[in-house]
């Protein structure tokens, strides 16, 4: 069985190795707007994920919109790069949180996490393909109906009793944790990989830097 001590010491060891990824990184073009779409601005909890979830809402529709195959791969890496970084944050921040602070957060938080695994599946699917691909559009549209259940239902439900249970300025901290760790985390989706730290934290710091090189290769939308 591995230990937490291990597990502590390993991630700390990956951290340092993805931080100098990163650090060398930042000169290029996709590192400037990726850096730039994590900044961190101070809200609450509800009101960094509620943002997340419009623009992930933004990046379907400009997707389904497009008129030619250039501009649905550029739409499509940015919905992937941006649900894989905040799924793994929630599971990583928010969910923790729920269960420590809420009677039946645990349930909630499986619940959550059950629901996660499902758009990582159908994520992973729809990262694969091509605009050409009979499947794309059909596997978007199931991509966007599981997502629309989760959000309205973090939106109604587990968000609004979080942040009733919680004080502001602890609010407020998870939103800055949510958005520090989106920072270091994959950008693809990963179904097979464990869904709650401490073995999520490994895992991640693991991916994430084959994540973001390969991401350097890729198309994403230009800057305006």
């Amino acid at each position: 069985m591995i230990k937490p001590s291990s597990l502590t010491r390993t991630a700390k060891i990956i951290s340092q190795t993805s931080l100098t990824s990163i650090n060398r990184a930042q000169s290029s073009p996709f590192s400037k707007r990726q850096f730039s779409a994590a900044a961190i601005r101070k809200s609450t909890v509800s009101e960094t994920i509620i943002h997340d979830h419009k623009e992930l809402d933004e990046y379907i529709n400009n997707i389904l919109s497009a008129k030619d195959d250039d501009t649905k791969v550029r739409w499509q890496n940015q919905l992937t790069w941006e649900l894989a970084r905040h799924s793994i944050a929630e599971e990583l921040v928010v969910y923790p949180a729920m269960e420590k602070n809420l009677p039946g957060g645990k349930s909630m938080a499986d619940k959550d996490r059950e629901q996660h695994q499902t758009l990582k599946e159908v994520l992973y699917k729809f990262q694969g393909l091509k605009p050409s691909d009979t499947d794309f559009e059909p596997t978007l549209k199931e991509l966007m109906a599981n997502l629309d259940e989760h959000t309205k239902q973090e939106e109604k439900d587990d968000l609004p009793i979080l942040e009733n249970a919680i004080e502001k300025s602890e609010s407020e901290s998870l939103a800055k944790s949510f958005g520090r760790t989106k920072m270091f985390i994959p950008t693809r989706s990963h179904p097979s990989a464990p869904d709650r730290p401490p073995f999520e934290t490994v895992a991640g710091l693991m991916t994430a830097p084959l994540d973001r090189l390969g991401d350097m290769f890729r198309k994403f939308p230009k800057d305006n």
